[in-house]
């Protein structure tokens, strides 16, 4: 997998400050996208054991909240591959921060068993996840007014409660 940078503090892709990871490749290609050298992906650089480390060091920090996950798009399987690593490096090391990850696939149509874009890793993948964003960026509903997304069909999911209660559960 490559990338295309790391912010090493982040206000707007989740919440509080953040340290944020736009991975490179996405199938989408949303009109409007405001990240459209991602969708290539071979854009950037690879992602090796140093990004990984640096990645750490940043998140850390005490005034970092966690980490997030964007693109490009994270859930392209081969990119949730190499990602998950990162992710259970996070989880053991960092439990204290939290993982938010944005996609343009849907939550129940697309990354569950059966999903267009569920492998074998996504659900451990999703499982240690705090929010989800999802939906593909939809030009004729763009909001600037939204918090953490940019169009009005995509949703800030709380991944906790909606694997406690078994439905889509919304952060409020």
């Amino acid at each position: 997998m490559n990338y295309g940078t790391i912010k090493s503090v982040d206000i707007a892709n989740g919440d509080g400050v953040r340290v944020s990871l736009f991975v490179s490749g996405c199938t989408h290609h949303c009109p409007g996208c405001f990240n459209p050298e991602t969708w290539d992906f071979s854009y950037g650089v690879p992602f090796d054991c140093e990004a990984e480390a640096r990645i750490l060091q940043l998140l850390n920090r005490s005034f970092i909240n966690g980490l997030s996950l964007l693109g490009g798009e994270p859930f392209e399987p081969e990119n949730q591959r190499a990602l998950l690593p990162l992710v259970r490096r996070v989880r053991s090391e960092l439990p204290e921060k939290d993982i938010w990850a944005y996609t343009g696939y849907v939550y129940e149509r697309d990354l569950l068993p059966g999903g267009r874009a569920h492998c074998e890793v996504t659900d451990e993948l999703l499982d240690s996840l705090a929010v989800l964003v999802d939906g593909p960026f939809i030009e004729s509903r763009k909001d600037i007014s939204l918090k953490f997304r940019g169009s009005g069909n995509q949703r800030l999911i709380d991944l906790a409660a909606t694997r406690c209660c078994g439905e889509v559960t919304l952060l409020e």
